[in-house]
Parts: structure tokens; C-alpha cells; sequence
């Protein structure tokens, strides 16, 4: 089902049940993140507060932020089913006659749908504010967490053009508000806007940007999505694919740009490559710790555009689960058949919310050779963005990729420290706090998939022998009292391997000594991982035991094999250690707010198993 703009989507949830309004004023200072972060994680519906303090503009929050609410969103029952859709697209006949091409019609039919359609007339033009009218402080923009630098426009879609091809490009960069007419715009080097604007700055001029707030929930998801460089599919295409139809677009007010017709706002204006970069954020981010203040590029903001009634649409990230895992599994499933297509040996993969999209990769494929595991990760970690994957975990075909716990089994029983894992290096992503230097640092290749005689060297073990093995050593393990090493706060092991550990870290390589003091103890026997976390990770939750170890650690400099033990150490970094840059905090709510919501939960109307 295809949704005209973004309020037939929410009258649509809210038909469903998905959709709740709050009608008491609220805060855009925090309140509304402590209540979305509640909702999202308890999986409660999207929320439209109708009275932000501040704003005479409404704010809706959530929208996706469910797999079932997602898959509504790009038009379909489910999220493998939009694999399935593209799969068609991508299996065009050649060949057998006239019936032979017949038969391709209707897959023609939606790649025609893909260029979008220009109208004279949108209903995001019918209000325009110019010059001095231009007031970013009435939108009921959000300031997410207690130590960001300030107020975020977080669903933001940014459009650029090219300024030598003409080329459009949409993504979603987070935008800090720095004054009434002024936001900071977080090119990343990566990004497409970030080569629009050195373009523009080599041709010696200005980049118009166009920023839509809304659009039909396809658009919203599109521009989240890793296109692959293919003339002529952007964005605006990928939504028309979705939604089935060419995507309506008018010419900016004030910029020689197409915007969405059916979007809530727009926000127009430029960015002067020649203007001194401004610092921007801390940030608290979709990695669930804050990104240090940085230098970015000013946007200026010259008219803003919007629908009579218009609804101010935001997300929040953070600590995971959130609603971008939804957003990250919907392109997990679009480009699976991309993917197999190159990699055809691949049965699924997935990226788990605890690797905040790029600090994780599980692949199951059909094995066929000795070393097959390793062609495909480093097959995968040539393709677009899937080169920011930290850690790539290669599985059998029968292995529910989906299932953290049992790909760890699958770790633990079948990939030997040392023989069975891989490091390299690579590019990394501009927000990982960890890596060796700025957006570039280790990789970890894990081969868990059974082995053929070249590979398991003397001894060959079937899965239920290594399974029997495993459980037999720990045993011991657990027969064996925990060691008592100083600066370990918590510890924890598993019945498959495993031995979770939180460190008050205080003096430089004290992961070294406390990494060497468990390896050698009687309690490492039947023990194949060791992982260190800092004192603030609850060593009985897996989730958040691999989330902090993902975030933390630089594969190649903190993941080494110690006896029979791969040892990962997700312990802050100290500049004593050779690590030149800050350390961020993990994103934590102000107390004050978390108990002010908790006091006002029954006046939000909203159910007590949300909360």
C-alpha cells in the first residue's frame, strides 16, 4: 500500500492502533527522547504530541520504529517479502520469443516508475516564510540528550545536486541548529554531500541544499538507504520503486532544486565552501555513545516552505534498540539479492542492533572449498557501505542469522582462536570512537562454519563432538572458583564458551594484566572468549555485553589470542596507551527527567507496559 504523504501514514497507524497522541504539553528539551526511548524499546506505538512547548507546530515521533510499522511503510506485509520484490525486479528474461518478452512487462513497468515527476503546484509551498520571517526556533526541534551541543534536526532529508553533472543526491544528516537561520550540516568524509561541496568549492561557488521534513514514509526510508552508484537511481527513484508510482517533486522557492511536493517543511538555502567550518554537537548517537564536537559545514537557511497544517515528523538515536534498526533491516532485505548477486554463495545476512549497523556483519552461506568463509567476507567488505563492517561473523547455511546467541554458539564451537579468525584493515566509520585513527582502523574476519581437513588441521570435529567438547571443558570452568584480580567489578560465565568481564579500568595496559591473570587461572579451561568491558556494562546481558565490546574495540590492536583464549578488550583507551583522541560517554538520561516522565506517564494517556 502505497501512502500519498506522511499524515495518510499516521491516519493509517493510528486506525491500526500504532499511533497514540499526547495532548498535554510536553518538552522538546528532553521529555519527548525519555518517552520515544521508552516506547521504542518496550515496542509501543509512534506518538504525535500535539502541544510542544514553544512551537505551534505538532511533532510525530516513532512512525517506524517496529518491523511491522516498517514493512507497512515501504508497502509491504513484511520485510523479507520486499527482498522477494526486488529479487523480480532484478531476474529480467532474455530470450524465448515474443512470449519471452512479454513476460517481462510488468517487471518493466515498475523500473518505468522509477524517474520522478514534476508538478507545477505542492501542497509544501502553501505557506513560505522568507528573510526575517525564517525561524528555526518555532519548529519543535529536539535536543535529544542531557550533553548534546543543542537542539537536532534528526529526520532531515538533505538534497544536493552535483554542481558538474547535475547528479541529486538525498541523505539523512543530522543538523544542529546554531542560530534562527543557520544550522551545522555533518558531511561525513564518506558522504556524497561532502564531494558536492568540494566540487562546489573547486568551480568556486556555492551548493544550493534543499532539506525536507516529511514525505511519504518510502521517501523517509530511502534516504537512509546505501544506493549503489548506478546512473540514474537515487533516491526520488527508489521511493517511486516502493511506492509504485513516479514520486511528485516541485522546484524550490529560492533554490534551483526538486523538493518532494508532499513533505511537511522545507529548508532552503546554501553552504559556502569558502566559510570557516563552525564545531558542532557533542551528538549523543545512533551508537549509543556521544560523537565529540567536531568542525562541520554551516548551512544557511534563506526560506522555509510547509503545508497549511503541517506535522513536524522526528527520530531519536541512541543506545540500541532503536527505531534506525528498523530503518537498517529494511536495507538489510533490499539489498540481500543485490548482494547475492555478486556473492551468490550467500543464503542471508544480518546486522544486529547490539553492531549499530556497521560494528557487526553475520553472513550464512553455502559452503563449498576450503577458505570459502573468507572470499565472501572480503567479498562483502568491498561492496558500498558494507566497507565500515568492523566485525564480519561467517556462518553455515542452517544458522538463524537473526539469533545473536546461537551465532555465538556457532563461534564457540566451530572457530578456533588464532586458526579460524582474520585481520585486516580498512575504512572505518567517521563515528566509531574506537579505531586506531580517524575513520580508519582493524577488521575482524571470524570463521565459523565447519571445516574441511585443510582447514581444522590435525583434528576434524563434527558440530555435536565440538559441541560435547566444549561443554565437557567448561565444566571445569565452572567446578573452578573465579579468580579475584584486581579492578574486576563483574564477572560472568556462559555455558557456551564464554567469559564476560567489567573492568574499572585506571592505569594504562591494565586490560593486558587482567586479560593474562584470567587467561592463566583454572577457571579459563572450556573457555574460548574472553571479553573485557568497562565497569558501566552489565556482564549478565548479552546485548549489552557485545554492544560495548563492538563499540570499544579496534580489531586489530584489541582482539588477540592469549593461550587458547581470542581475549577482546572493550575497556576505555587511555592517552598513556598511544591513543591520541578523547574518549565519549555512553548516552545515559538526567535522572531528573527520567523521573519526571515516570511521574507524568498516566497524564500522556499512554499504557503502563510502555513505560
Amino acid at each position: 500500500m502505497a501512502f500519498p504523504d506522511l499524515q495518510s501514514f499516521m491516519a493509517q497507524l493510528e486506525a491500526r492502533g500504532e499511533l497514540v497522541r499526547v495532548s498535554v504539553p510536553v518538552d522538546r528539551d528532553l521529555e519527548i527522547t525519555e518517552i520515544a526511548d521508552r516506547l521504542v524499546k518496550s515496542g509501543g506505538p509512534a506518538v504525535l504530541f500535539e502541544h510542544v512547548k514553544g512551537s505551534d507546530f505538532p511533532l510525530v515521533i516513532g512512525l517506524m520504529g517496529t518491523r511491522e510499522r516498517m514493512a507497512l511503510a515501504v508497502g509491504e506485509p513484511d520485510l523479507d517479502a520486499l527482498a522477494a520484490r526486488v529479487r523480480n525486479l532484478m531476474d529480467l528474461k532474455a530470450g524465448g520469443g515474443l512470449g519471452g518478452l512479454l513476460s517481462n512487462l510488468p517487471k518493466l513497468k515498475d523500473a518505468a516508475s522509477l524517474p520522478p515527476r514534476r508538478v507545477s503546484r505542492a501542497p509544501v509551498q502553501e505557506v513560505v516564510w522568507r528573510g526575517d520571517e525564517v525561524d528555526l526556533g518555532k519548529l519543535p526541534i529536539l535536543k535529544c540528550w542531557p550533553l548534546d551541543g543543542g537542539p537536532f534536526v534528526t529526520l532531515p532529508l538533505v538534497i544536493t545536486k552535483d554542481p558538474e553533472t547535475g547528479e541529486r543526491n538525498m541523505g539523512m544528516y543530522r543538523m544542529q541548529v546554531m542560530g534562527p537561520r543557520e544550522t551545522g550540516m555533518h558531511w561525513q568524509r564518506h558522504k556524497t554531500g561532502a564531494r558536492h561541496l568540494e566540487k562546489a568549492k573547486r568551480l568556486g561557488q556555492r551548493l544550493e541544499v534543499a532539506v525536507a521534513l516529511g514525505g511519504d514514509p518510502a521517501l523517509v526510508y530511502a534516504a537512509t538507504a546505501p544506493l549503489p552508484p548506478v546512473p540514474g537511481l537515487d533516491e526520488f527513484a527508489l521511493a517511486g520503486y516502493l511506492r509504485g508510482a513516479r514520486y511528485p517533486v516541485v522546484q524550490g522557492v529560492t533554490v534551483d532544486l526538486d523538493v518532494p511536493a508532499n513533505a511537511e517543511f522545507i529548508l532552503e538555502g546554501y553552504v559556502d565552501p569558502n566559510e570557516a567550518w563552525q564545531p558542532e554537537g557533542p551528538f549523543g548517537d545512533h551508537t549509543g555513545f556521544y560523537t565529540l564536537q567536531d568542525l562541520y559545514p554551516r548551512f544557511h537557511v534563506t526560506a522555509i516552505t510547509m503545508r497549511r497544517d503541517p506535522v513536524y515528523p522526528a527520530t531519536i538515536v541512541g543506545r540500541p534498540p532503536m527505531e534506525d534498526a528498523y530503518l537498517i533491516e529494511a536495507s538489510e532485505r533490499l539489498f540481500l539479492p543485490a548482494a547475492q548477486l555478486i556473492l551468490p554463495e550467500i543464503v542471508d545476512y544480518h546486522m544486529p542492533p547490539a553492531g549499530v549497523a556497521h560494528n557487526l556483519v553475520v553472513v550464512s552461506i553455502r559452503k563449498h572449498f576450503p577458505g570459502h568463509a573468507y572470499k565472501v567476507a572480503q567479498g562483502l567488505l568491498g561492496l558500498g557501505q558494507m566497507m565500515f563492517a568492523k566485525v564480519v561473523v561467517v556462518v553455515d547455511e542452517g544458522v538463524r542469522v537473526t539469533d545473536l546467541a546461537g551465532v555465538w554458539r556457532e563461534v564457540a564451537q566451530k572457530a578456533v582462536p588464532g586458526r579460524d579468525t582474520l585481520t585486516t584493515r580498512g575504512p572505518i566509520d567517521v563515528l566509531d570512537h574506537s579505531s586506531r585513527a580517524w575513520s580508519y582502523g582493524g577488521k575482524l574476519i571470524i570463521d565459523a562454519t565447519s571445516k574441511f581437513p585443510e582447514e581444522a588441521g590435525q583434528a576434524v570435529m563434527s558440530r555435536d563432538d565440538a559441541a560435547t567438547a566444549l561443554t565437557e571443558g567448561f565444566s571445569v570452568a565452572q567446578a573452578a572458583e573465579l579468580p579475584v584480580v584486581p579492578g574486576v567489578v563483574a564477572q560472568r560465565q556462559t555455558d557456551d564458551g564464554y567469559w564476560f568481564v567489567s573492568v574499572a579500568k585506571t592505569v594504562a595496559g591494565q586490560a593486558s594484566v587482567v586479560a593474562e591473570a584470567l587467561a592463566a587461572s583454572e577457571a579459563a579451561r572450556g573457555v574460548r572468549h574472553l571479553l573485557l568491558t568497562d565497569e558501566f556494562t552489565d556482564v549478565q546481558d548479552l546485548q549489552d555485553v557485545w554492544w560495548t565490546i563492538l563499540n570499544n574495540v579496534d580489531a586489530e590492536r584489541d582482539v588477540r589470542v592469549v593461550g587458547d583464549l581470542l581475549v577482546w578488550d572493550g575497556t576505555r583507551k587511555l592517552p598513556e596507551e598511544g591513543f591520541s583522541r578523547a574518549w565519549p560517554e555512553k548516552i545515559v538520561m538526567d535522572p531528573q527527567v527520567r523521573a519526571k516522565v515516570e511521574a507524568r506517564w498516566h497524564l500522556y494517556g499512554l499504557r503502563d507496559e510502555w513505560r
